[in-house]
């Protein structure tokens, strides 16, 4: 499944549990490109005790994620699906607290859904330096971290080079998702993305979220914008009771077995 290209092999063991696997090393073998399945993380869906449905969220290089906003709206989609009585709003337990996507249109094989990311924490600006060279930086976390940079053309960005360094600086114990956000105006903002424990992405949707807050907190943008990732876009809402609110596509690739 992917959302706006940031892709994901979901992997359901609420009748099959997954006992004896290391699913750290089943990421790395099947999110291999060349010599597995390919993918940017696996999603685990797996029984709750306090909500509808566990979530558990595995990187490619085989690190355990506390939240994801494309992955939980692709495992949102196949919880809908799974489901013999439908409902819109599924609850979805994950490391990142209980979170609530919505499924606002569905047709088969693509659905746009909506999800209440929660209020976001631990927003603070700071100076990050890297080979000798100052950024302002704002930190956002919605269960995982993220450093929001601003910069004037997102395309002048060399991420392959200076993502890793800033993911795994000396300021992040538990590195960081990177992001640099142009923006276009009050309403629309253009990002891209390096992912920790992955690299960079064609989306991410607490990215995206982080932007957007960072955006919104500096006066840069209004409380409803457009998300430009490489991938498609995201429509991101900062509501009136901190709640932020993301909503995008997901959509199903294919289904199979592997041995």
């Amino acid at each position: 499944m992917h959302g706006l290209g940031n892709d994901f092999i979901l992997i359901d063991s609420r009748t099959e549990p997954l006992e004896g696997l290391d699913l750290s090393e089943l990421a790395l073998k099947l999110c291999d490109r060349h010599f597995g399945i390919g993918a940017d993380g696996i999603l685990i869906a797996g029984p709750s005790s306090s909500a509808d449905v566990k979530m558990r969220i595995f990187n490619s290089d085989g690190s355990e994620a506390e939240m994801c906003g494309n992955g939980i709206r692709c495992f949102a989609k196949y919880i809908y699906e799974s489901l013999e009585k439908k409902k819109e709003l599924i609850s979805v337990e994950t490391l990142a607290g209980i979170i609530l996507p919505s499924i606002l249109k569905y047709n088969g094989k693509t659905a746009v859904v909506e999800v209440d990311m929660g209020i976001p924490k631990n927003i603070k600006n700071a100076e990050l330096k890297i080979d000798n060279v100052k950024y302002n930086v704002t930190l956002v976390s919605f269960g995982n971290p993220h450093c929001v940079i601003f910069v004037d053309d997102v395309s002048k960005v060399q991420i392959d080079e200076i993502g890793p360094k800033i993911e795994t600086s000396k300021m992040f114990p538990d590195r960081t998702n990177v992001e640099f956000v142009q923006f276009i105006s009050k309403k629309e903002a253009v990002v891209k993305v390096w992912e920790r424990g992955v690299g960079e992405t064609l989306a991410c949707g607490t990215g995206a979220c982080a932007c957007a807050v960072a955006g919104i907190t500096a006066g840069k943008l209004d409380k409803d914008v457009l998300i430009r990732l490489p991938g498609g876009n995201l429509d991101i809402e900062w509501q009136d009771d901190k709640h932020v609110i993301l909503r995008g596509p997901a959509e199903t690739v294919y289904e199979g077995n592997i041995k």
